[in-house]
């Protein structure tokens, strides 16, 4: 029995030796598919270029990814998520729950979100109020809020084509979605004077009636990957899809933003804010993973350096658009300190 005891010390002592030397030593990135080809980048060059591994980098949706990223700390947890749009206060809360208190919140830059089609079909001028009448669950017609009746453009206006509506874009979990419906839809739907004055009266009747997608199979969920809603508009050109302004420029040869509120979803447009449906990219790092979890701080250094992110920088030759030159050197500063000072945003 005493020759058992020691044989089982002697196993368990091996096993928890082993869990020591197999100590995650590769960063693990989970999020936004808009981000995932600036972080894959990112990834890469630092892989090349420092003495850590290449870090794993998974397109699992914004929402999808903190989710993921708010589970927990420790080696098997994620170290990094992206976002193609804020942390949400329930989200920091989530994160707390599971005793994640600091967390550093690092700006990527800024992209616009495209409705686009095929260069084989006429390019769309549109507004906001277009793309909330096409795309509402229920929508104001004739002074009245009713289920939406909308089944092609000219429906919607007099001026747009007489071409069915078939809009291609991602789930609920992304967060080009979330930025889609508060910028484009909720944009359009407050153009209505009754609309916007029901924001003051019932915040929530509000938001419910200008962020609800219809669900009649005009618009058609097409999951995280952005690249198959490309695909799908080479194949049909009377279809438009929604995705992050990145891929429209990669993909220029085959595609056309369309024309919203008189500006086209143009680097100089987004830049300038000119063009009405842009947003901020960002991603999130767990404080308690930053030197345990070797090279995330060398990480950060390499996405904010001015070779990265900067104008000029080469994740612009992929279609992202840099901060002020002002605003990254804030940026820098504050990821690599891990400044904790968003968080009061939250309290």
């Amino acid at each position: 029995m005493k020759n058992f005891t020691k044989s089982l010390l002697t196993a368990t002592t091996i096993i928890l030796t082993a869990n020591v030397v197999q100590a995650r030593d590769q960063i693990r990135i989970v999020g936004s598919s808009t981000v995932y080809p600036f972080a894959t980048v990112v990834a890469e060059k630092f892989g090349i270029s420092t003495k850590f591994k290449t870090p794993v980098v998974e397109s699992t949706g914004s929402g999808g990814g903190l989710k993921i990223f708010c589970q927990g700390i420790g080696p098997s947890h994620v170290d990094i998520t992206n976002a193609s749009r804020r942390i949400k206060a329930k989200e920091v809360k989530k994160c707390a729950d599971n005793g994640i208190t600091e967390i550093t919140e690092v700006k990527v830059g800024y992209d616009g979100i495209v409705i686009a089609n095929s260069k084989s079909a006429p390019q769309m001028e549109i507004d906001r109020k277009h793309i909330w009448l096409a795309l509402g669950k229920n929508v104001m017609v004739n002074g009245s809020i009713v289920p939406n009746p909308h089944k092609t453009w000219k429906d919607v206006d007099p001026s747009l084509p007489d071409q069915k509506i078939e809009v291609l874009g991602p789930p609920p979990t992304s967060g080009t979605r979330d930025a889609f419906v508060e910028l484009a839809m909720q944009g359009g739907c407050k153009k209505f004077p009754e609309i916007k004055a029901m924001k003051k009266t019932d915040k929530k009747a509000f938001k419910k009636l200008c962020h609800t997608v219809r669900e009649d199979g005009v618009y058609i969920e097409a999951g995280e990957n952005d690249n198959l809603i490309i695909s799908k508009l080479e194949e049909n050109p009377k279809a438009f899809g929604v995705f992050g302004y990145s891929f429209l420029d990669q993909n220029k040869d085959k595609l056309q933003g369309s024309i919203v509120e008189d500006n086209a979803p143009t680097f100089e447009n987004i830049s300038s804010g000119k063009y009405p449906v842009s947003r901020s990219l960002f991603f999130y790092v767990k404080n308690a993973h930053v030197g345990n979890i070797p090279g995330i701080s060398e990480y950060i250094a390499e996405f904010t350096s001015e070779k990265s992110f900067g104008t000029g920088g080469y994740l612009q030759e992929k279609g992202l658009i840099p901060s002020p030159d002002p605003e990254r050197a804030e940026i820098r500063t504050n990821s690599l300190s891990l400044s904790l000072a968003w968080l009061a945003d939250f309290n």
